[in-house]
């Protein structure tokens, strides 16, 4: 899968970690930065894995800073985002089941590497529930989430 990846200065060493894992586990990986040591502003870094979610270069992705609100904020402005701040295995498992999150956010002064990882595996290996919900509300309420960005 490719994924794409973007932290603030807060969260660099957790980005790198996961990125080396995720390398191993056989993913593609678009590491948007920043590099180790730059103090950068995490609404640029949301807004470029927005970007690169919401254009089809990435299939997923993962949005670090220190608390992960301000960067999952950012990447939530682009219209085709959907990112869910997580922080254990099954809100991410739930942020994909029902939301359809295309995107996960975490805190790095919150969340270890082996909870990251938990969390990173059950978003990247859970399907929406579309396929199995004869009834259609989880596809009807993702929908109506794309039109309150449209301004419906």
């Amino acid at each position: 899968m490719k994924i794409a990846i973007a932290s603030d200065h807060a969260a660099t060493d957790l980005k790198s970690e996961l990125r080396d894992w995720l390398i191993d586990e056989g993913h593609e990986i678009a590491d948007l930065g920043p590099e180790p040591g730059e103090s950068v502003d995490y609404p640029d870094y949301g807004r470029k894995l927005g970007e690169v979610v919401a254009d089809g270069t990435a299939e997923r992705g993962i949005a670090l800073c220190g608390s992960g609100i301000g960067i999952s904020i950012a990447a939530n402005r682009n219209p085709a985002v959907r990112c869910a701040l997580v922080s254990e295995p099954l809100s991410a498992a739930l942020a994909r089941e029902h939301n359809d999150a295309n995107c996960i956010a975490m805190g790095a002064r919150l969340t270890g590497i082996d909870m990251a990882k938990a969390c990173v595996t059950a978003f990247l290996e859970t399907e929406f529930a579309d396929a199995h919900d004869t009834a259609g509300r989880h596809r009807r309420r993702v929908d109506k989430l794309s039109k309150l960005t449209a301004g419906n």
